[in-house]
């Protein structure tokens, strides 16, 4: 394999539709030839030229095919589920994640979601549209709730699920994480396996995903893991959308087998304006936005910037390696 050259010797492509990424690297006096590109479009006409492409959502496996310069993919996000890692492996290009770049964005909206669900702010949001003041509730069960003592099941305790876990205990919330890896982490109670799910799922108040998207957790959500949920539990997704079988979320959701949902993402966005879940008034839906921070160019550049330095090196691992 030849020597990885210098940065000044590089191009790199930024491919992203809103993020002002090279922007970013170019205050760092990033030292490569680089361009950015807004569409998927735009990123296939102009790929050929990059030995480096730094690209998240735009990436579509077709452009791999006849590029003999691209060495190298830097994922935006920390997700790779769209990258086809055989053959990037096949090619000879290395892929590293972003993991890492937004951990603190995501769990603070994943306890914004339930905190907003707990403290019934979406319905509050709706009633000031129709400048409607509410009368105070009789029925106990219909009104706000506090977090203390609530009980939040986290699927998936990587570096989100766990900050995530930490929030929530500070919230005096009980914790419980479900991964394939036994062990005990601060913050948690109880660490249960996969195979486990439904018994967890029927002690939650809160079950919140912060999995990442693999053949094991594509329709982890179904119609029996939702039907062993309390009725008066909340399922918050800042995960994937394919990690829920969404059809039988609707389900769920219309016969009040759960109490409601906050929905950061879903299986196909942007989410179709024919969906039940944009009337649905106990779901809180968010435009896959939980991953959004103002600091997220200069966390990724970061990544970005400490890979290109192992590859300089001759280090065999990236930071974040996928591939």
């Amino acid at each position: 394999m030849q020597p990885w050259p210098k940065q000044s010797a590089l191009t790199i492509g930024f491919a992203h539709a809103a993020y002002q990424l090279r922007d970013e690297y170019l205050a760092r006096n990033g030292a490569a030839a680089s361009f950015e590109v807004r569409t998927v479009d735009d990123l296939k006409a102009r790929a050929a030229e990059a030995d480096v492409l730094v690209v998240s959502g735009l990436w579509r496996n077709e452009i791999l095919d006849g590029l003999g310069k691209l060495r190298f993919i830097q994922s935006i996000s920390a997700g790779t589920d769209q990258f086809d890692k055989p053959k990037l492996a096949a090619a000879g290009v290395r892929l590293a994640s972003a993991q890492g770049a937004n951990e603190r964005a995501v769990a603070e909206h994943a306890i914004s979601l339930i905190l907003a669900l707990a403290r019934q702010l979406h319905l509050a949001r709706d009633n000031q549209a129709k400048a409607n003041w509410r009368p105070m509730i009789g029925d106990r069960s219909r009104r706000e709730d506090e977090l203390g003592g609530r009980t939040l099941v986290i699927v998936g305790l990587g570096r989100i699920g766990l900050r995530l876990a930490a929030i929530a205990s500070a919230f005096g919330m009980r914790v419980i994480g479900v991964r394939r890896r036994p062990g005990s982490e601060p913050n948690v109670e109880a660490i249960v396996p996969p195979a486990e799910l439904h018994a967890a799922l029927a002690k939650a108040d809160f079950v919140a995903l912060t999995c990442p998207l693999t053949q094991e957790t594509e329709g982890l959500i179904d119609a029996a893991a939702l039907a062993a949920m309390k009725p008066s539990a909340y399922l918050i997704n800042v995960a994937r959308g394919r990690v829920v079988d969404e059809p039988a979320l609707i389900a769920a959701l219309e016969a009040g087998r759960i109490a409601g949902a906050g929905i950061d993402c879903v299986y196909e966005e942007p989410l179709p304006a024919s969906s039940p879940l944009w009337a649905m008034p106990q779901v809180l839906l968010t435009p896959h936005s939980a991953g959004e921070t103002r600091a997220y160019e200069s966390n990724v550049v970061d990544i970005l910037l400490d890979n290109l330095g192992r590859l300089e090196r001759g280090e065999a691992a990236l930071l974040n390696q996928i591939v």
